[in-house]
């Protein structure tokens, strides 16, 4: 019988590895997997200042301030003045950037179908089951942890 913790271990190793192998794809397609989360962040929520983009993907406001300073140097995304604060940026996804998130997408759905065909509808239902199940109890904890209580007693 596997314990929790080899369970987990393989958990982490699993998504550590599917990670590495959606970043390269979308990489070879023009949009790291950590600059898709940008674009796909401006494209879903539309134009926003950086210290929105920073509270919403928990990345401190200099990482932000990085990454966008990359994307609007590949064209990517651009940035206006905010016209109720002169001292923020507006940022926005440009149709250029658009159509790299498009193309970085196609690899890693594909990936992601490639990867997941090893289990049949059964074991991915159980497999959604079971991790829905575990990423509740973690925040069950996280929010118990935040009001300070102690953890329940066995």
């Amino acid at each position: 019988m596997k314990r929790p913790l080899e369970v987990s271990d393989k958990l982490f190793e699993l998504y550590h590895r599917v990670h590495r192998l959606i970043n390269e794809s979308m990489t070879e397609e023009g949009v790291s997997l950590a600059r898709s989360k940008f674009l796909f962040f401006l494209c879903k929520l539309g134009p926003c200042r950086s210290t929105d983009i920073a509270g919403a993907l928990n990345f401190a406001p200099r990482t932000v301030t990085e990454a966008i300073d990359g994307l609007e140097r590949d064209k990517l995304v651009m940035r206006k003045p905010d016209p109720e604060d002169r001292r923020a940026k507006i940022v926005s996804i440009t149709e250029m950037g658009r159509i790299a998130l498009e193309a970085a997408e196609h690899p890693r759905r594909q990936l992601i179908e490639e990867i997941f065909s090893a289990l049949d509808d059964r074991q991915l239902d159980q497999m959604h089951e079971i991790v829905s199940r575990l990423v509740e109890k973690a925040d069950d904890i996280r929010e118990r942890r935040q009001r300070g209580e102690e953890p329940p007693a066995d």
